[in-house]
């Protein structure tokens, strides 16, 4: 059975991931802060609480990975936090969060991974779009698509493909945390071209195409993901 590690798996888009993967024969593990106690996923999949910011956190998470799996198939570094605010409001601490979390956090979970990456192997990683949402948050998130490339190149030799998946407005948790209502949530959905906001399975269904044997020839990718924002900016 091929097995997936998912990090932030507990709620959201995570949490969908780790569904249908293992309606298709995965065995997942996840991580996250939050839910660990009570997910909801079923309850062969494993759950670590495990902060993706927090070294120790991270060695003590691919050390239960090997321990139940032996070896991944799949990583999907999905955990991150967003913390919008314009520059001049920024504490250094929120500045620290943004990037201990979605750029470090990211970078050493890969790195703590890699030895357990079977070749053939997938890494997808979550890069939202931040735009609008302060330049912290958008520095952050940005950093996110070279580290992809990069990792993309290097790994191209062991047979270990790298991907990107960029969600676009999708109906989340993460959004309630930020304060925003669902009814502003719902009203997204005039500005979308398909005319909906996106579903958490929406983007589980674009990982785990990255994942398969479909997509055995795409690596170092972004597979946008948005009901079509941003197709009035594209060139013809």
């Amino acid at each position: 059975m091929p097995t997936a590690l998912i990090t932030g798996g507990t709620s959201g888009i995570g949490k969908a991931t780790a569904e249908t993967l293992r309606a298709r024969g995965y065995r997942v593990l996840v991580t996250g802060v939050d839910n660990v106690t009570d997910s909801g996923l079923p309850e062969d999949v494993v759950v670590v609480r495990a902060d993706a910011g927090s070294l120790p956190d991270i060695d003590r998470m691919a050390n239960r990975a090997r321990e139940t799996f032996g070896s991944l198939d799949l990583l999907f570094l999905n955990a991150g936090i967003s913390r919008p605010g314009p520059l001049e409001t920024t504490d250094e601490a929120t500045f620290d969060a943004l990037f201990d979390i979605n750029v470090k956090g990211n970078f050493f979970t890969m790195q703590k991974a890699l030895p357990l990456l079977n070749k053939g192997a997938s890494v997808v990683i979550t890069v939202g779009a931040a735009e609008g949402l302060g330049s912290a948050m958008t520095a952050a998130k940005g950093a996110l698509l070279p580290l992809m490339r990069a990792l993309a190149l290097e790994l191209a030799p062991r047979g270990i493909r790298v991907n990107a998946v960029s969600p676009g407005a999708i109906n989340t948790p993460a959004y309630r945390k930020m304060g925003i209502t669902q009814d502003v949530i719902d009203s997204w959905a005039d500005g979308i071209p398909l005319g909906r906001v996106g579903a958490p399975t929406d983007i589980a269904e674009a990982v785990a195409f990255l994942a398969s044997a479909a997509a055995s020839y795409i690596t170092g990718d972004n597979l946008i993901v948005s009901g079509g924002i941003g197709i009035h900016a594209r060139p013809a």
